[in-house]
């Protein structure tokens, strides 16, 4: 049912519109088809909820009046919107620290011998796991050259990541060496905030990659992370994604999941190292 929708002339009330079935499954659809995303029952209150502000926005009184909004051609940049506004973006600074020690302690040394050391952290959010990275590399790899990549597919949480602003709070889980080296804290106008330090912010790239589709071209990185995002996607999605990415790993790079993923099932070419921690033998490269 359609909440009522009242238009005088310039005058517009709106009413919150509640979601039906047959639009919900419309929004799985298109979901799905953009981004690889199964939408679960449960979702239908955080629809209702991010998105009756863009019915509010075009003054319209149905989900289905905006789904064919979306559809139209010239669209384009509200489907992005649609889309960010779809994303559920949780992250923090130094999350799952296991992995954090298991690269200083089992990957960084041997880097240190070697060239350029590439790291991509994909499905990136507001950028607070590729700086976590960044700031590890810097202490630990000395004059070794490295960079890290950052991607997302939500273009809203791509410009908070570049920016790199971040509420005080957030900086909580930073070692206070790294704080008191890489982050400054904000003052006047900027009080309660943080930024990552210039030096950090120039070695990290920020790109929008739809893990979905073709990748473009961004080289091969010695450790790939895409943690805590296959949740969302269904076992055959999980298995295109993640060959989609593997030509993008170093012969003997590694691949991490999150803590409550794993690639069982999802490929061979990628032995666990341990618990959410994967690496690509040579003899599958």
């Amino acid at each position: 049912m359609t909440a009522p929708l009242e238009r005088n002339g310039a005058e517009f009330r709106f009413s919150a519109t509640s979601l039906t079935q047959a639009e919900f499954e419309r929004i799985k659809a298109l979901a799905f088809r953009l981004a690889g995303i199964n939408l679960s029952q449960a979702k239908k209150s955080l629809i209702v909820g991010r998105w009756n502000r863009r019915l509010q926005h075009y003054r319209l009184g149905s989900f289905s009046e905006y789904l064919d909004l979306l559809s139209q051609p010239e669209a384009r940049g509200e489907l992005q919107t649609a889309l960010n506004l779809l994303t559920t973006n949780e992250t923090n600074y130094f999350r799952e620290r296991q992995h954090f020690d298991f690269l200083r302690e089992r990957v960084l040394p041997k880097a240190r011998q070697q060239g350029r050391f590439r790291v991509w952290s994909a499905a990136c959010s507001s950028g607070e796991e590729p700086y976590s990275i960044a700031m590890l590399l810097a202490a630990e790899l000395g004059n070794v050259p490295w960079e890290v990549l950052g991607s997302d597919i939500s273009t809203s949480v791509l410009t908070t990541a570049r920016d790199g602003i971040y509420a005080m709070e957030r900086a909580r889980p930073i070692p206070q060496e790294y704080l008191h080296r890489y982050c400054l804290k904000g003052t006047g106008p900027q009080a309660g905030t943080f930024r990552v330090d210039r030096a950090i912010r120039e070695r990290v790239q920020f790109r929008y990659i739809n893990l979905n589709e073709p990748l473009p071209d961004i080289g091969v990185f010695d450790v790939i992370l895409l943690r805590n995002v296959m949740i969302y996607f269904s076992a055959e999605t999980k298995s295109q994604v993640v060959t989609r990415m593997l030509p993008a790993l170093t012969a003997d790079g590694h691949f991490l999941v999150g803590h409550c993923e794993t690639l069982n099932g999802v490929t061979d070419r990628l032995a666990m190292s341990t618990a959410s921690i994967y690496t690509r033998a040579s003899r599958c490269a």
